[in-house]
């Protein structure tokens, strides 16, 4: 290959995070409305129908199809369809940073404004129940931190053999934190928690 044609593929290709064609893709919207002359953030509880993750506290959200605008498009979408609302319910929607999870997933949160409360009817094969925490609850109470620890398994035909140190080479270790809040009998927590976090942290 030619030194013309190696610069001529690096300058026609777009840098994007290596192996994210292999991530699933997610969008949520992170709502907040106002109730009781106070602005809230309003949370789902998933149905207990749900295959995975029944009973947990997340934020409106979902698998960004093809035939979604883009990731914004997605968040309005799966919210709409989960609460019952039409598009001009969700208002002010801007993104905040997106999230790797060591999953295998990439989730792109949004922040956006409900406009009323009562206009949720939410969709029962997803949605057990929503309710709201006042945000200035997270705004004066950090979420605690735990650390889940991961430890390298080669599989058993891993070639420890062309590793500098073979058997005893030193794998780096892993640790993933975990954000938990806790309001009243309600716990939030995991990427959910990790979105909430941040979005306060921007905040402040």
């Amino acid at each position: 290959m030619e030194l013309d044609n190696i610069y001529g593929k690096l300058k026609n290709h777009t840098p994007k995070i290596l192996g994210s064609e292999n991530f699933s893709k997610y969008s949520v919207l992170l709502p907040l409305i106002k109730k009781e002359d106070e602005i809230h953030v309003l949370f789902e509880v998933r149905s207990l129908a749900l295959r995975r993750q029944p009973g947990e506290i997340c934020f409106p959200g979902g698998r960004i199809d093809p035939n979604d605008t883009d990731e914004k498009g997605a968040a309005i979408r799966e919210t709409v369809e989960e609460l019952g609302l039409h598009k001009k319910d969700i208002t002010k929607v801007l993104p905040i940073d997106y999230l790797i999870s060591p999953y295998g997933m990439i989730i792109y949160p949004f922040v956006g404004w409900i406009t009323r409360l009562e206009d949720i009817k939410v969709n029962p094969s997803e949605v057990g129940e929503i309710f709201t925490v006042p945000l200035s609850f997270f705004l004066s109470a950090p979420p605690e931190i735990y650390k889940v620890n991961f430890r390298a398994e080669p599989e058993q035909n891993f070639p420890m053999d062309l590793l500098v140190g073979g058997q005893n080479y030193q794998w780096r270790p892993r640790q993933l934190e975990e954000y938990f809040y806790v309001y009243e009998d309600k716990v939030i927590w995991g990427l959910t928690a990790r979105i909430l976090s941040h979005f306060i942290d921007i905040l402040q």
